[in-house]
């Protein structure tokens, strides 16, 4: 798979999927990245790749301001940079070896990440916040039409029983797309139990739709 540059803001992630020290494996279209959260709260992207002997970063944990890989315990701070090999405590690493950094950001609720910082900063819903993300075995025109959605400016719009929806579709691998179900900032808890329950519904409907051509 050939993989391009995302020079746009992509969400990866609710914030609340990140809590402090910990890492999480995400994708941008120039491929696989881990996302993770410093103990002190800061947020960091980076290639999901150790340079090492390229064990995914994602598997590794969070030890206190660095990124550590499970492997041989390489660690890595927010710049890509390496600071500490376990095998050569005395040493200083090399500025050359990094991992690959990406530009990371926190709007509305959702992180976003970039491979190069965008002019613009990431789309906003107003009035509205997210609810919950998921994984769907399908392209955005399936959940469009599970969803039975009208398209909008960065998103989807759909009303289930009264309750507006907003939904941030983007392509993870050309199979799977990753949606963030987005709720009005009033929206009653009961509302939000139902809409949780429809995602799930619209998940497989996008899915049956996408792989097996079914439409109801």
């Amino acid at each position: 798979m050939t993989h391009t540059l995302s020079l746009s803001w992509t969400p990866v992630a609710l914030s609340s999927d990140v809590p402090p020290g910990t890492v999480i494996p995400a994708k941008l279209s120039s491929g696989p990245i881990a996302v993770w959260r410093t103990q002190s709260g800061h947020l960091s992207a980076n290639g999901d790749r150790c340079p090492h002997r390229g064990m995914r970063l994602s598997h590794g944990f969070v030890r206190g301001e660095t990124l550590s890989c499970i492997y041989h315990g390489w660690r890595f701070a927010d710049d890509g940079s390496c600071t500490h090999i376990p095998a050569h405590p005395n040493l200083t690493p090399p500025s050359a070896i990094k991992c690959n950094p990406r530009q990371a950001k926190e709007s509305g609720g959702v992180i976003w990440v970039a491979d190069e910082l965008p002019e613009k900063g990431p789309l906003c819903f107003e009035g509205f916040k997210p609810l919950r993300s998921l994984v769907v075995a399908a392209d955005e025109a399936s959940v469009r039409e599970a969803a039975q959605a009208t398209n909008i400016e960065g998103g989807f719009a759909a009303s289930v029983g009264g309750t507006d929806i907003r939904l941030l579709v983007s392509d993870l691998d050309g199979e799977q797309v990753f949606v963030i179900l987005f709720l009005a900032e009033n929206t009653s808890p009961e509302a939000c139990v139902s809409a949780s329950r429809w995602a799930e519904v619209m998940r497989q409907k996008a899915e049956r739709t996408c792989n097996y051509g079914e439409t109801s």
